[in-house]
Protein backbone atom coordinates (compact mmCIF):
# COMPACT_ATOMS: atom_id res chain seq x y z
CA UNK A 1 0.00 0.00 0.00
CA UNK A 2 3.24 2.32 0.66
CA UNK A 3 4.11 2.69 -2.62
CA UNK A 4 0.68 2.80 -4.38
CA UNK A 5 0.37 5.50 -1.99
CA UNK A 6 3.33 6.88 -3.19
CA UNK A 7 2.68 6.79 -6.44
CA UNK A 8 -0.62 8.19 -6.88
CA UNK A 9 0.62 10.92 -4.31
CA UNK A 10 3.16 11.80 -7.30
CA UNK A 11 1.01 11.63 -9.65
CA UNK A 12 -1.12 13.95 -8.02
CA UNK A 13 1.91 17.10 -8.75
CA UNK A 14 2.92 16.48 -4.73
CA UNK A 15 7.05 15.65 -3.93
CA UNK A 16 6.99 12.63 -1.62
CA UNK A 17 9.85 11.59 0.53
CA UNK A 18 9.38 7.61 0.62
CA UNK A 19 10.23 5.85 3.87
CA UNK A 20 10.09 2.47 5.48
CA UNK A 21 9.23 3.48 8.70
CA UNK A 22 9.30 5.78 12.13
CA UNK A 23 12.96 5.90 12.66
CA UNK A 24 13.52 7.00 9.08
CA UNK A 25 11.13 9.48 8.61
CA UNK A 26 12.24 11.05 12.04
CA UNK A 27 16.02 10.94 10.48
CA UNK A 28 14.74 12.13 7.08
CA UNK A 29 12.98 15.21 8.70
CA UNK A 30 15.76 16.68 10.99
CA UNK A 31 18.05 16.87 8.07
CA UNK A 32 15.67 18.07 4.93
CA UNK A 33 15.86 21.67 4.54
CA UNK A 34 12.14 21.48 2.83
CA UNK A 35 9.03 22.46 4.03
CA UNK A 36 7.07 19.34 4.70
CA UNK A 37 3.43 19.81 4.40
CA UNK A 38 2.10 16.74 4.94
CA UNK A 39 2.80 13.74 6.98
CA UNK A 40 0.77 9.87 5.44
CA UNK A 41 1.28 7.28 8.31
CA UNK A 42 0.11 3.88 8.67
CA UNK A 43 -2.03 3.44 12.47
CA UNK A 44 0.03 0.52 13.37
CA UNK A 45 3.55 -0.04 13.14
CA UNK A 46 6.44 -1.54 14.43
CA UNK A 47 8.39 0.67 16.78
CA UNK A 48 6.63 3.76 17.08
CA UNK A 49 3.04 4.09 16.36
CA UNK A 50 1.73 6.27 13.73
CA UNK A 51 0.60 9.14 16.09
CA UNK A 52 3.81 9.30 18.34
CA UNK A 53 5.33 9.61 15.18
CA UNK A 54 3.32 12.58 14.38
CA UNK A 55 3.86 14.23 17.31
CA UNK A 56 7.04 13.84 16.99
CA UNK A 57 7.73 15.03 13.56
CA UNK A 58 4.97 18.18 14.64
CA UNK A 59 7.23 19.01 17.04
CA UNK A 60 9.97 19.41 14.89
CA UNK A 61 7.82 21.27 12.34
CA UNK A 62 5.51 22.94 13.25
CA UNK A 63 2.37 23.05 11.19
CA UNK A 64 2.42 19.69 9.80
CA UNK A 65 -1.07 18.19 8.27
CA UNK A 66 -1.22 14.54 9.49
CA UNK A 67 -3.20 11.97 7.61
CA UNK A 68 -3.53 8.59 9.12
CA UNK A 69 -4.50 5.14 7.41
CA UNK A 70 -5.55 1.85 8.92
CA UNK A 71 -7.33 -1.38 8.18
CA UNK A 72 -9.21 -0.77 11.63
CA UNK A 73 -12.42 1.49 11.36
CA UNK A 74 -12.04 4.88 12.22
CA UNK A 75 -14.19 4.65 15.29
CA UNK A 76 -11.89 1.40 16.67
CA UNK A 77 -9.06 3.45 15.85
CA UNK A 78 -10.64 6.84 18.21
CA UNK A 79 -11.62 4.58 21.15
CA UNK A 80 -7.98 2.87 21.18
CA UNK A 81 -6.80 6.88 21.42
CA UNK A 82 -4.26 6.48 18.51
CA UNK A 83 -5.91 8.85 15.80
CA UNK A 84 -5.07 12.02 17.18
CA UNK A 85 -7.22 15.38 17.22
CA UNK A 86 -7.48 17.52 13.70
CA UNK A 87 -6.11 14.59 11.93
CA UNK A 88 -7.89 12.95 8.59
CA UNK A 89 -8.31 9.06 8.66
CA UNK A 90 -8.88 7.03 5.26
CA UNK A 91 -9.35 3.11 5.98
CA UNK A 92 -7.33 0.63 3.57
CA UNK A 93 -8.27 -0.93 1.24
CA UNK A 94 -8.38 2.68 -0.41
CA UNK A 95 -8.94 3.65 -3.96
CA UNK A 96 -6.52 6.54 -5.69
CA UNK A 97 -10.13 8.57 -5.85
CA UNK A 98 -10.32 8.01 -1.68
CA UNK A 99 -6.39 8.69 -1.00
CA UNK A 100 -6.67 11.64 -3.43
CA UNK A 101 -9.75 13.21 -1.22
CA UNK A 102 -8.50 12.72 1.62
CA UNK A 103 -4.66 13.80 0.63
CA UNK A 104 -6.77 17.51 -0.27
CA UNK A 105 -8.69 17.34 3.38
CA UNK A 106 -5.76 17.07 5.39
CA UNK A 107 -3.20 19.53 3.37
CA UNK A 108 -6.27 22.38 3.34
CA UNK A 109 -6.76 21.24 6.76
CA UNK A 110 -10.94 20.49 6.48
Amino acid sequence: MRRFAARVVEELGYRVLDVGGADEALALAATFPDPIDLLVTDVTMSGLQGHQLAERLAAQRPGLRVLSISGFTENSVVDRGTLGAGRVFLVKPFSRDALARAVRRAIEGT
